[in-house]
């Protein structure tokens, strides 16, 4: 069979992912770790915490705009 179970799984897949855009970014090594125990804890991989995290930050931003982002930078310098 040509295309057996197997091999429409994995075109599905191929498919699902060509619909993806990879985006590549430099972070500090305890942020991977953590991302790394989050996706691990939540049994998910690291892109997808990654990409829940980055849309509940757009979401936020969205709704609260710049204010957002300043609020959030002015508690990481604390």
């Amino acid at each position: 069979m040509i295309f057996g179970c197997k091999s429409l799984v994995s075109l599905a897949i191929i498919q699902w992912m060509a619909r993806k855009m990879f985006l590549g970014i430099r972070i500090d090594p305890e942020l991977k770790k953590s991302l790394e125990e989050m996706g691990h804890a939540e049994e998910r991989s690291v892109s997808q915490v990654c990409e829940f995290l980055l849309r509940k930050g757009i979401d936020a931003y969205k709704k609260e705009g710049a204010k957002y982002l300043r609020r959030s930078a002015t508690r990481e310098k604390h």
